[in-house]
C-alpha cells in the first residue's frame, strides 16, 4: 500500500458514513455506502478480491434482513399492524404515558426474544399506525421508544443482537452463564434507558390521545402473518440457543409466510415484493467492504494489542480496563456504525486473547453504545429508513441530544454492574 493508502481509506470511510448519516443531494443511503466501498477498489486501496470476501462475509445479515423485511412488509399489507395498533390505542385509555409505557414493553419483547433488528423492522410501522389511529400531534416519543429499546435490550439474550453471536463466536457460553453475567446490566440498561427517555419527553407526554378507534378484524392473512412471526421466532431463538446461524432460519420463516399468504390471496405478492426495503441489503454490503478496507490499516492489529493489555490486568484494575474498552466500543459504534466497530471488535478479541471480562464489556458497548446517533447501529439505521418511508423526518442532530443523555446514563451502570 502507498504512504498515503491509510489517511485516504480512512478519508473515503469517514466521507461514506457522513454520506449515511447527512444524504447528500437526497441520494439514499445505500448510495454512499456503495460508493465508498467502490472508490476504495478502484483507487487500488483494496484488492476486488478481498471486498467480494468481504460482501461474502455478510450472507447471515443479509439472508436475516430478507426474511424480516418480508416479514413486516406482510404484516403492513394484510392489516395486521393496524390490528395491533388499534388495540394498543385502547388499551391507552388516552393516556399518552400509558401508550409509551405499552410502546416500550412491546419493543422489550421482541428485542429479547426476535432481535433488535426485528423492533426496527416490525415494530415500528405498527407504531407509527398507532400514533396515527390515537391522533397523536407529537409521534416522536413512541418513535423514540422503538429506536432506544432496540438496543436497550439487545444483551437480554443471545439472539437479542446478531452482534452478540458475532462476538463470542465459538466461545458463547451456555444460556445459564448468558444469564447469570448480563441479567442485571440489560435491566438496568432497559430501566434507565425509559427514565431517561421518558424524562426528556415528559412534556411531550402530557397530551390527550384518542381512544375511540375502530377495531380492524384480523383477516386470514393476517392471522397467517401472526403464525409465521411467532413461528420465526421460536425458530431464532433455536438456532440461537444452538450456536446456529440466524439468517437461513429466518429467510425460510419470511418466504414461508409470504408462500402462506399469496397462496390464499395471491394477489399481495407483487406489492409485498416490490415494496419491501431491498436497499437496506446493498447499504450492508457496502458497510462490509469498508470495514476490510480500514482493516488493511493495520487497525485490527493495535486493537489486538490493546485487548492483549486489558485482559492481562487483575483485581479491581480488571474491571475499570474492562469498562475502559466496552466505553471506547460503545462510542466509536456512533462513528463507523456498529456493525463494522462489532467485526473489528470481534477480530481484535480473537487475535487478543481476550478475558471473558473484557469480551462481555465489549459486546455491552457494541450493543448499547449506539443510542449515541443515528449511525450508531444497524438497527438504528433500519428504524430510520422505516420512518422516512412512512413521511416522518427526524434529523441527526434530534437525535443526537436526546441519544447525548440516554446513552450515557445507560452505558455506564450497565458497565459497572457488569461481572
Amino acid at each position: 500500500m502507498p504512504a498515503y493508502g491509510t489517511p485516504l481509506i480512512w478519508t473515503v470511510a469517514a466521507l461514506a458514513t457522513a454520506g449515511v448519516l447527512l444524504r447528500p443531494f437526497r441520494l439514499p443511503e445505500p448510495f454512499w455506502a456503495m460508493a465508498g466501498a467502490l472508490a476504495l477498489c478502484v483507487a487500488g486501496l483494496l484488492p476486488w478480491r478481498d471486498a467480494l470476501a468481504a460482501v461474502e462475509r455478510g450472507n447471515d445479515v443479509y439472508l436475516f434482513l430478507a426474511g424480516m423485511m418480508l416479514i413486516s412488509e406482510l404484516a403492513r399489507k394484510t392489516g395486521l399492524f393496524d390490528h395491533v395498533a388499534a388495540l394498543a390505542v385502547r388499551a391507552a385509555r388516552g393516556s399518552a404515558r400509558r401508550l409509551f409505557v405499552l410502546v416500550y414493553g412491546f419493543g422489550i419483547a421482541v428485542t429479547a426474544f426476535m432481535s433488535n433488528d426485528a423492533t426496527a423492522v416490525v415494530l415500528t410501522p405498527a407504531v407509527i399506525a398507532a400514533t396515527r389511529a390515537a391522533r397523536v400531534k407529537h409521534p416522536l416519543p413512541y418513535l423514540y421508544a422503538c429506536a432506544f429499546i432496540a438496543n436497550a435490550a439487545s444483551f437480554v439474550l443471545p439472539i437479542s443482537n446478531p452482534a452478540n453471536l458475532v462476538l463470542f463466536g465459538d466461545r458463547m457460553p451456555p444460556l445459564s452463564g448468558w444469564l447469570a453475567r448480563f441479567t442485571v446490566p440489560s435491566l438496568v440498561a432497559i430501566v434507565m434507558t425509559f427514565i431517561v427517555l421518558y424524562w426528556t419527553q415528559r412534556h411531550t407526554l402530557s397530551e390527550r390521545i384518542g381512544d375511540d378507534v375502530p377495531t380492524p378484524p384480523l383477516t386470514l392473512q393476517a392471522w397467517l402473518t401472526t403464525l409465521g412471526i411467532v413461528l420465526t421466532g421460536a425458530a431464532l431463538l433455536t438456532a440461537s440457543l444452538r450456536g446456529q446461524d440466524l439468517g437461513w432460519p429466518t429467510l425460510i420463516g419470511g418466504t414461508g409466510t409470504l408462500a402462506a399468504v399469496c397462496i390464499t390471496q395471491p394477489r399481495l405478492l407483487t406489492p409485498a415484493l416490490r415494496e419491501v426495503s431491498w436497499g437496506v441489503l446493498p447499504l450492508v454490503a457496502g458497510l462490509f467492504v469498508l470495514v476490510a478496507g480500514l482493516a488493511q490499516t493495520g487497525l485490527v492489529g493495535h486493537l489486538a494489542e490493546w485487548v492483549r493489555i486489558l485482559s492481562a490486568l487483575q483485581g479491581p484494575h480488571a474491571m475499570v480496563g474492562a469498562g475502559a474498552a466496552g466505553l471506547l466500543v460503545g462510542v466509536t459504534s456512533n462513528v463507523v456504525n456498529n456493525l463494522p466497530a462489532g467485526l473489528f471488535a470481534a477480530s481484535a478479541l480473537a487475535a487478543g486473547h481476550a478475558s471473558d471480562t473484557v469480551t462481555a464489556a465489549v459486546l455491552i458497548g457494541v450493543d448499547l453504545g449506539p443510542n449515541l446517533s443515528v449511525t450508531g447501529s444497524l438497527a438504528t439505521l433500519l428504524w430510520l429508513t422505516a420512518l422516512r418511508r412512512e413521511g416522518h423526518m427526524i434529523g441527526a442532530g434530534t437525535f443526537l441530544k436526546t441519544g447525548a443523555l440516554v446513552m450515557p446514563l445507560a452505558l455506564l451502570p450497565a458497565l459497572a454492574l457488569l461481572r
